[in-house]
């Protein structure tokens, strides 16, 4: 069964509004509450048909973001790159993103009495490219299909990693080269770097796996980006092998702020295994250090590093939120 739309995607995109009104009572209940397609509904009620696009070919882009103590960080720069990636991929989703920032916002508030219980939401838009219809199935919605949703964050699975600091390792597989598919959009396809983080999860289940580029460089891990320090200074993958991550840039403006030397360059793994200190951007993770790289503790081993810990401290400072105790407080 499917959710029939009862007007077509042009009429969706002119009634759509910039500001929405405040929750309804209705909306206070036990279930997470997503807006597909023009409606807020509990999520358990989003139905994506079996014929859609991003179903059967991955054809669709998505973008996540995460709240600290319930407010969406950066939610228009995440906005701003997502709409980059359904660009590129030639999807209009028939909502703007002044509109998809409010539903977003509107999404997170209408889940709030909800988040104590875990923490933090992630805060997700996904936007398929449509339905493959035959032309007989009676469906009143073919055109894109439009997701925003919440879901906890893995504070709990991923506190250890804040103690200790995360291993990582590299697969032999490669990240798509930027001549085939451009890493920087973020699509529903993650099939290269779900392939290539088995051998290591199969290895050590706790491990981060980071792939190389199509020249032997380090490029970037399932949802993640890669610093490491050298002579003191940042070093970060170029930006034409991996996804600009909103994290990545905010540690870079924050380098520049604390007059911390910071490049996107290539790094082999010759860079690498001399590191003296290396870490993890990501949304949810914020930054995490890295203590071992292919097996091989990082610089002296101990974490986090000085520059990590400068970082990491301006980061807590500008969002506003101690990430680390919160991830911390999970163990």
């Amino acid at each position: 069964m499917i959710l029939a739309l009862h007007n077509g995607w042009a009429s969706l995109a002119q009634e759509t509004p910039t500001v929405i009104p405040e929750p309804s009572m209705s909306a206070l209940s036990n279930t997470r509450v997503a807006w597909f397609n023009g409606q807020f509904m509990p999520e358990g009620q989003v139905m994506i048909p079996f014929r859609d696009r991003s179903w059967k070919y991955g054809d669709g882009a998505f973008d996540m973001t995460r709240t600290f103590e319930g407010q969406p960080f950066r939610l228009k720069e995440h906005i701003d790159r997502f709409y980059r990636s359904l660009r590129y991929l030639r999807i209009d989703p028939g909502v703007s993103p002044k509109e998809m920032v409010a539903i977003s916002e509107e999404i997170v508030a209408r889940n709030e009495h909800l988040r104590a219980a875990h923490g933090d939401w992630w805060v997700g838009q996904r936007v398929s490219r449509g339905v493959d219809a035959v032309g007989d199935e009676g469906w009143e919605h073919t055109g894109p299909n439009v997701v925003v949703e919440v879901l906890p964050l893995p504070l709990k699975a991923r506190a250890r990693h804040f103690r200790d600091g995360a291993d990582v390792v590299v697969p032999p597989q490669r990240r798509t080269a930027p001549d085939m598919l451009s890493p920087r959009a973020k699509t529903h396809n993650y099939l290269n770097m779900i392939v290539a983080e088995q051998p290591v999860k199969a290895a050590d289940p706790e491990a981060w796996a980071v792939l190389l580029d199509v020249n032997g460089n380090l490029a970037e891990g399932l949802g993640s980006n890669i610093f490491i320090v050298r002579d003191g200074a940042l070093q970060t993958p170029r930006e034409k092998f991996v996804l600009p991550g909103v994290s990545r840039q905010m540690t870079m403006d924050l380098a520049g702020q604390l007059g911390i030397a910071c490049a996107e360059r290539d790094i082999d793994l010759f860079d690498a295994a001399n590191a003296e200190e290396m870490f993890l951007t990501s949304t949810s993770l914020c930054i995490l250090p890295v203590r071992s790289f292919n097996g091989q503790a990082v610089g002296n081993g101990k974490v986090p590093g000085p520059i990590t810990k400068r970082l990491t401290d301006a980061y807590i400072a500008t969002v506003g939120c101690d990430f680390v105790k919160q991830y911390l407080d999970r163990l």
